[in-house]
Protein backbone atom coordinates (compact mmCIF):
# COMPACT_ATOMS: atom_id res chain seq x y z
CA UNK A 1 0.00 0.00 0.00
CA UNK A 2 1.43 3.61 -0.32
CA UNK A 3 0.05 6.82 0.81
CA UNK A 4 -1.87 7.21 -2.59
CA UNK A 5 -3.65 3.95 -1.53
CA UNK A 6 -5.07 6.07 1.71
CA UNK A 7 -8.41 7.06 1.93
CA UNK A 8 -7.47 11.05 2.52
CA UNK A 9 -6.41 13.27 -0.17
CA UNK A 10 -2.45 13.41 -0.40
CA UNK A 11 -2.42 10.81 2.12
CA UNK A 12 -1.67 12.38 5.29
CA UNK A 13 -3.85 13.32 8.30
CA UNK A 14 -4.74 17.05 8.74
CA UNK A 15 -4.75 16.97 12.51
CA UNK A 16 -2.00 15.06 13.03
CA UNK A 17 0.29 15.71 9.88
CA UNK A 18 0.95 12.17 9.88
CA UNK A 19 1.09 10.68 6.74
CA UNK A 20 0.45 7.09 5.60
CA UNK A 21 3.62 6.24 4.19
CA UNK A 22 5.26 7.24 7.71
CA UNK A 23 2.96 5.44 9.50
CA UNK A 24 3.56 2.27 7.48
CA UNK A 25 7.23 3.09 7.88
CA UNK A 26 6.94 2.90 11.95
CA UNK A 27 3.97 0.59 12.31
CA UNK A 28 6.60 -2.30 13.72
CA UNK A 29 8.08 0.56 16.07
CA UNK A 30 4.62 1.15 17.16
CA UNK A 31 3.42 -3.00 17.58
CA UNK A 32 6.77 -2.70 19.74
CA UNK A 33 5.71 -0.18 22.05
CA UNK A 34 9.41 1.20 20.76
CA UNK A 35 8.13 5.02 20.00
CA UNK A 36 7.53 8.37 21.96
CA UNK A 37 5.13 8.69 23.79
CA UNK A 38 3.58 11.77 21.33
CA UNK A 39 4.95 9.39 17.99
CA UNK A 40 2.15 6.95 19.25
CA UNK A 41 -0.79 8.83 19.90
CA UNK A 42 0.28 10.49 16.68
CA UNK A 43 0.22 7.46 14.91
CA UNK A 44 -2.88 5.86 16.84
CA UNK A 45 -4.78 9.12 15.94
CA UNK A 46 -4.00 8.02 12.37
CA UNK A 47 -4.89 4.49 12.36
CA UNK A 48 -8.06 5.64 14.08
CA UNK A 49 -8.99 7.44 11.06
CA UNK A 50 -7.65 5.77 8.29
CA UNK A 51 -9.18 2.92 6.95
CA UNK A 52 -6.26 1.43 4.75
CA UNK A 53 -3.63 2.21 7.10
CA UNK A 54 -6.02 0.35 9.97
CA UNK A 55 -5.85 -2.44 7.49
CA UNK A 56 -2.78 -2.72 6.48
CA UNK A 57 -2.01 -2.72 10.29
CA UNK A 58 -4.43 -5.20 11.50
CA UNK A 59 -2.42 -7.68 9.11
CA UNK A 60 1.20 -6.43 10.25
CA UNK A 61 -0.02 -6.95 13.53
CA UNK A 62 -1.66 -10.72 13.02
CA UNK A 63 1.74 -11.64 11.41
CA UNK A 64 3.37 -10.65 14.47
CA UNK A 65 0.69 -12.82 16.34
CA UNK A 66 1.38 -15.50 13.83
CA UNK A 67 5.33 -15.95 14.54
CA UNK A 68 4.96 -14.86 18.28
CA UNK A 69 2.81 -18.39 18.33
CA UNK A 70 5.04 -20.62 16.14
CA UNK A 71 8.22 -19.70 17.43
CA UNK A 72 7.41 -19.35 21.54
CA UNK A 73 8.81 -22.62 22.59
CA UNK A 74 12.10 -21.85 20.61
CA UNK A 75 14.79 -20.00 21.86
CA UNK A 76 17.63 -17.74 19.40
CA UNK A 77 20.69 -19.39 19.60
CA UNK A 78 23.44 -17.27 22.13
CA UNK A 79 25.96 -16.47 18.72
CA UNK A 80 22.89 -15.19 16.81
CA UNK A 81 21.18 -13.17 19.70
CA UNK A 82 24.65 -11.79 20.26
CA UNK A 83 24.88 -11.00 16.85
CA UNK A 84 21.58 -9.09 16.39
CA UNK A 85 22.45 -7.19 19.85
CA UNK A 86 26.28 -5.88 18.14
CA UNK A 87 24.05 -5.11 15.10
CA UNK A 88 21.56 -2.79 16.97
CA UNK A 89 24.09 -1.19 18.97
CA UNK A 90 26.54 -0.42 15.77
CA UNK A 91 23.49 1.06 14.53
CA UNK A 92 22.48 3.12 17.10
CA UNK A 93 25.89 4.39 17.61
CA UNK A 94 25.85 5.52 13.62
CA UNK A 95 22.24 7.00 13.92
CA UNK A 96 23.31 9.17 17.08
CA UNK A 97 26.97 10.59 15.16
Amino acid sequence: MSAGDCGRTGGQDPASGTDCSEVLHRVYEYLDGEMTVDDTEKIKQHLDECGPCLKEYDLDQALKALVKRSCECEEAPVELRSQIVARITTLRYQISE
